[in-house]
């Protein structure tokens, strides 16, 4: 069906409202048409029915009927507004002007359709404009419907003379209002639910840019632009049909529906044309703004130099050479004259290092221009690349902007072809800020800071680069990384030592952060099992850093003062032991006098005694402002018994302190007998608000062991007094046992979604199951809780592999239930 045969089939039926909708409700059905034809044949059929409530209603004289924004650029999507101006002369009576606006206003409400409408004369349309930015924009597409067409024609004509006219002082002004409007919104190429519209990248900035360019005091780069807008509108299309909403944010439980409109394979891929197209817009959008600030400062500056030069036409802009065939020239970097990049390869990389350590920008037209004649670089890479690749990415911060300049012209993918998998692959973790992409460009930002503590900071920058190589392939992806990291080492020029330092820097980018907050560090299974991974002194110190890197560049949920403490810590132990100062067993740490104090009260008095102390006195390394300090040190004594674990876990969780480490041993007391008592040393953080009395912990826990405390009913009515917010579904927990964890215990370890009373409910299971737990170690990365559990047989030997099995399966059906 064509546009015509829709205003012919409506023409035919009722033209009234009722016409109107069912011909709508026809072409958003069919099923032949979609995007850019169906958004015009949507504009065309409005405008048929907007032209006969016009007419119908009996209008004056010097009137006219315009479509404004969306509407005004003829693509209107399923559930979008109606902008619409109601222009008149002023020559018609004040009440007629009124009652033919209600004519036209009211059928449109009726239907339920959103109207964003105003009734002003030429000369108070653009006095508004000329206050209101959004206005002005809004006009800048203004479109006839109907009516008295030189009215409009001079509307048209008139705003665009103003906004010329006041380009220089309202670009800055559209600049500003973007910039706002990112702040608020983010980045559309990384958010896991963006809003098509308002964030950075989205259709409010590709609109921006056609106003700049009506402005003829600049022009964004036309090529893959108009793609990029095309396919965030028909994404929003098919959001408004799927939700039936006028919504312009891309909800998580919606994408699976939205994919499945546009016939792409899954979410992921709707997410990453998503990114791709936000990506064009923003990198349009900043060349863009680079040249109108470079229009706008020549206009100030120039009337001073004519000046100075006695009227003249000026002199060339001053060219300030970077590096072999690379000059800076008006705030960029730009080819030099001599520069040949179809007999120069290395010339891409070498203009990025310089502009990244000159902290400038890359030239569009350099970056075009090589992009287009410069040769594959040889295999493996001449040294001089492989050096220039290590200096772009130890430029820190300005790295990220030169990178992806490249990336938006292809030339990173020809450089590395294994970056097309990862680009624009989406992370689905809270924990991730950014996709795996700009992550592992951000590693390696971050990286760029820890070069000092490092041999070899080639070797650190480039395994940033490479860590998360492998996402995107079957399996684990630091498996599939290591292959592809071997493969791409030797490509760039790194020799066999090298490779191998980078294969095991990518394989075991995980292992010092998950080994620290999972693992029982005082274990010699531990330490030398990493110590085996890691194989030398270098690459431990490469692999620490790299951590680090990693971690910052996650997201603030992924590092902090308590877990790089951690860290450091297992990376000392660890270095003993490649250093050949390895323990024959596990150390037994004396204890300290305040532990030996509560531990002979608690049996004296033969119940469970506490102290409770910040740490924020002498750590000498929290910092203001950490996003996860290093909290409460709990330290509780009781005569040893079972159900300690689950009753104490659930007593924190009813006081709302969230749980980050466990630690329990055995101790004697000086009786002289076999009386002994469980010490158990927790690092703990308040929810909310301040810490509650010792003594109110201690009275709950009095309960909590003899029974008379019901931790499971207190929790269950703390949730059930907060509403239930709609999101997506966790998956189901998983717990396994840790093979080769402990020589000295079973390690159970246990994912599952955080949630208040968890480790309440773990405990429970594991106490159920009889077996006896030596250590905890908790871990929580956003809504994602990953905890270890040393556990023995009550004898205090290691488990079965069946008896491991068994309790795994047990904990996994009591947080399943």
């Amino acid at each position: 069906m064509t546009s015509v045969d829709v205003r012919s089939e409506s023409d035919s039926e009722d033209s009234g409202p009722s016409g109107y909708a069912a011909a709508r409700l026809r072409l958003l059905q069919g099923e032949a048409r979609s995007g850019p034809p169906r958004r015009s044949a949507l504009a065309d059929l409005t405008d048929d029915w907007l032209t006969g409530l016009f007419t119908a209603a009996g209008a004056p004289r010097g009137a006219a009927l315009v479509a404004v924004g969306g509407y005004g650029r003829g693509e209107l999507s399923p559930r979008s507004d109606l902008d619409l101006l109601l222009l008149h002369d002023g020559s018609a009576d004040a009440g007629e002007v009124a009652a033919l606006a209600d004519r036209i206003w009211y059928p449109i409400w009726d239907l339920g359709l959103a109207l964003d409408h105003s009734v002003r004369t030429p000369v108070e349309a653009r006095k508004t404009a000329g206050e209101d930015l959004k206005v002005q924009l809004g006009l800048l597409d203004a479109r006839h419907v109907v009516g008295d067409l030189g009215l409009t024609a001079g509307l048209r004509t008139a705003v665009l003379a103003d906004w010329r006219n006041l380009a220089p002082k309202r670009l800055p002004e559209l600049r500003e209002l973007c910039e706002e409007r990112a702040e608020r919104q983010g980045e559309l190429s990384y958010l896991l639910e963006p809003d098509l519209k308002e964030a950075r990248g989205g259709l409010r900035d590709a609109t921006a840019l056609r106003a700049v360019a009506a402005s003829w005091l600049a022009d964004a780069p036309r090529e893959g632009l108009s793609d990029a807008r095309r396919r965030l509108l028909d994404v929003r299309d098919a959001l408004h049909l799927t939700t039936g909403r006028a919504t312009d944010r891309l909800a998580l439980q919606e994408q699976d529906q939205v994919a499945a409109e546009l016939g792409l394979l899954d979410a992921d891929t709707l997410l990453r044309q998503v990114y791709e197209a936000a990506r064009t817009v923003s990198y349009a959008s900043d060349v863009t703004w680079r040249e109108v600030g470079r229009v706008l400062r020549s206009r100030s500056v120039r009337p001073r130099l004519r000046a100075m030069l006695g009227g003249g036409k000026g002199a060339a802009a001053e060219r300030s050479p970077l590096a072999e065939g690379v000059v800076e020239q008006d705030g960029e970097v730009v080819l030099a004259r001599a520069a040949r990049p179809e007999r120069d390869p290395v010339l891409p990389l070498r203009a990025a290092a310089a502009a990244a350590q000159a902290g400038l920008p890359l030239s569009l037209h350099a970056v075009r221009r090589m992009a287009a004649a410069v040769r594959p670089l040889p295999t493996p890479w001449p040294a001089e690349a492989r050096e220039q690749l290590v200096t772009l990415l130890g430029a820190g911060r300005p790295t990220v902007e030169v990178w992806e300049a490249l990336e938006a012209e292809g030339l990173i993918t020809r450089l590395l072809p294994d970056w097309e998998r990862v680009r624009c692959r989406p992370q689905r973790n809270a924990v991730h800020t950014w996709t795996v992409d700009r992550h592992l460009v951000e590693t390696a930002v971050q990286a760029s800071e820890l070069t000092r503590r490092v041999g070899r900071p080639d070797l650190l920058l480039v395994a940033g680069l490479l860590h998360d190589i492998g996402k995107g392939w079957p399996g684990d992806h630091s498996v599939a990384g290591e292959i592809i990291a071997r493969d791409v080492a030797a490509r760039i020029g790194f020799d066999r030592a090298d490779v191998a330092v980078l294969a095991t820097l990518v394989r075991h980018h995980l292992l010092l952060i998950e080994t620290a907050t999972r693992r029982d560090l005082d274990d010699p299974a531990t330490v030398r099992s990493v110590a085996d991974a890691v194989g030398s002194l270098g690459t431990l110190e490469l692999l620490h850093a790299l951590t680090e890197a990693d971690a910052l560049a996650t997201g603030p949920a992924a590092w902090s003062t308590w877990r790089g403490s951690l860290v450091t810590d297992l990376v000392k132990r660890v270095g003993a032991v490649l250093s050949g100062d390895e323990p024959e067993g596990a150390e037994d740490i004396a204890p300290t006098a305040e532990q030996e104090r509560l531990a002979v009260e608690a049996f004296r008095t033969g119940g469970p005694v506490l102290a409770l102390r910040a740490q924020t006195e002498g750590s000498g390394d929290e910092t203001p402002g950490d996003p996860e300090p290093l909290g409460v040190e709990l330290v509780i004594a009781v005569p040893d018994q079972p159900g300690v674990l689950s009753a104490v876990a659930g007593v924190l969780a009813t006081h709302r302190l969230a749980v980050r480490t466990a630690e329990f041993r055995g101790m004697g007391v000086p009786t002289g007998g076999d009386d002994s008592v469980l010490l158990l040393n927790w690092r703990v953080a308040a929810e909310y608000g301040s810490l509650p009395q010792a003594a109110r912990l201690r009275a709950d826990l009095v309960r909590a062991l003899d029974g008379s405390l019901d931790i499971t009913g207190r929790l269950a009515e703390r949730d059930a007094a907060y509403p239930r917010r709609r999101g997506t579904v966790a998956p189901p927990p998983r717990v396994t046992v840790a093979s080769a964890g402990s020589r000295l215990a079973t390690v159970i370890e246990v994912r599952a979604q955080d949630a208040p009373g968890l480790l309440h409910r773990i405990g429970r299971a594991l106490e159920s199951a009889g077996v006896v737990v030596r250590s905890a170690h908790v871990s929580t990365l956003g809504s994602n809780a990953v905890d270890a559990f040393y556990v023995t047989g009550t004898e205090g030997a290691p488990l079965s592999g069946e008896g491991a099995a068994g309790v795994a399966r047990v904990v996994e059906e009591a947080l399943r239930g």
